[in-house]
């Protein structure tokens, strides 16, 4: 079994500037965004079950649409992005997202809504490879954690605070106007982007000859554990809505914003953690949390029980991908990197096609707890695999990693023939 190398430390050098105008823009951009995703993220499962009459499969299977959609798109957005630019990309999908979700209003079978859920993961797919690109291009080699820490500030932060706006759009059925609301969030993304860099001059050589490949060897472990706690989280997000009322709870709204102020707090303060602390331990901290959070949700039907776990949730979520995608991007060459990452975060819709699917199952044909339990399993067996495929190299540098890039190549390429 290979061992993707995970550097733990950053060469001993003066940091270069992270945050920049265009930095800015990207981050603004992206959390216009995912108030849009936020927004909708929190009305589905409500208009699925209230307004369609299907059940939490029905809930699963919208999440699970989403995600593949985005996956069958994600190998092809590294090519297109170098192709056509970062900035084109993002503003293809943030329109696209933007009228698919403007037309959910108008959904009266359950297809309908998968349909317009999969062209929101087109235009997802789009706008956040982009972004995230962009952010990876823009940051100095040895702050790449610290800028992913504050990159996904902005993509929590619009998860986390959309759902609020959401839920005080929607009162008791205001569906259509809650859809065309968050419609309106991914056009301004759309307007937002015009700030963007179209692309980033890059000086070192190229790493590879011809078209970078669909998909990057290099994300593969890393994409692995990603998926694990994506998975844990999709079923925390498509069940607490209606959960949080079976308990006693008005909505989910304030769980929603305690688990992202949590979250972003832990981004802000602790961005300089991964690479300080040591990645590997970081993402073992959050897949850690995750699975006790869950844990305490499914073990214990009660408000209280809820608060905390939203709390333990958004501290597993805040340090689960940084470390990650760091390692990834440090591992390739800058004319593989949207390749790379591309691949990279096609995890985060594998991992929600699981939690939707699977774990949606499960919380039909038994329950939302038994559900959540679920996710915790999946947070465990994710630990297990990082433990097991990623190596400790504590007191290694990105040079370091960078220098064994080809040797470990060779490894997982004998993995995974």
């Amino acid at each position: 079994m290979s061992a993707v190398a995970l550097s733990e430390r950053p060469p001993e050098t003066s940091p270069e500037r992270l945050i920049t105008r265009p930095f800015v823009s990207v981050t603004i951009t992206a959390f216009v965004f995912f108030f849009y995703i936020g927004i909708v993220l929190v009305t589905i499962p409500r208009f699925i079950e209230d307004e369609l009459g299907s059940g939490e499969f029905g809930v699963g299977l919208a999440v699970a649409t989403f995600a593949a959609a985005a996956v069958v798109a994600r190998p092809f957005l590294g090519r297109l992005i170098e192709r056509f630019g970062r900035r084109a990309l993002m503003m293809a999908g943030a329109l696209t997202a933007a009228a698919a979700g403007a037309l959910l209003g108008l959904s009266t079978e359950l297809w309908h809504v998968l349909v317009l859920r999969a062209f929101m993961g087109l235009g997802e797919a789009a706008l956040f490879v982009g972004a995230a690109t962009l952010i990876a291009d823009l940051s100095p080699p040895n702050r790449r954690a610290e800028a992913a820490s504050y990159f996904s500030v902005a993509v929590y932060g619009g998860i986390g605070f959309g759902p609020t706006i959401g839920e005080w759009v929607l009162g008791e059925d205001r569906y259509t106007l809650t859809f065309v609301v968050a419609a309106a969030f991914s056009a301004l993304a759309a307007f937002t982007v015009l700030g963007v860099p179209r692309r980033v001059d890059r000086s070192s050589a190229p790493t590879t000859e011809g078209k970078a490949p669909l998909f990057h060897r290099a994300a593969f472990w890393p994409g692995v554990v990603l998926a694990s706690g994506i998975a844990a989280f999709a079923v925390f997000a498509a069940f607490l809505p209606e959960y949080a009322r079976t308990v006693g709870l008005a909505g989910s709204a304030g769980l929603f914003l305690l688990y992202s102020a949590v979250s972003l707090s832990l981004r802000l303060f602790g961005a300089k953690l991964p690479e300080r602390v040591g990645e590997l331990r970081m993402v073992s901290t959050a897949l850690v949390s995750l699975a006790v959070g869950l844990a305490l949700i499914s073990a214990v039907a009660e408000p209280w029980a809820l608060w905390v776990g939203a709390g333990v949730v958004g501290l597993g979520m805040a340090f689960l991908y940084p470390s990650l995608m760091a390692n990834v991007v440090n591992r390739v060459g800058d004319d593989e990197r949207a390749s790379a990452l591309s691949s990279f975060t096609m995890f985060f819709e594998i991992g929600s096609v699981v939690g939707g699917v699977a774990l949606g199952a499960v919380g039909e044909l038994f329950s939302k707890r038994a559900g959540f339990f679920g996710g915790a399993v999946i947070a465990v067996l994710g630990l297990i695999a990082l433990w097991q495929t990623v190596a400790d190299t504590t007191g290694d540098d990105v040079r370091a990693a960078e220098e064994r890039r080809a040797t470990l190549e060779f490894s997982e390429s004998s993995a995974l023939s």
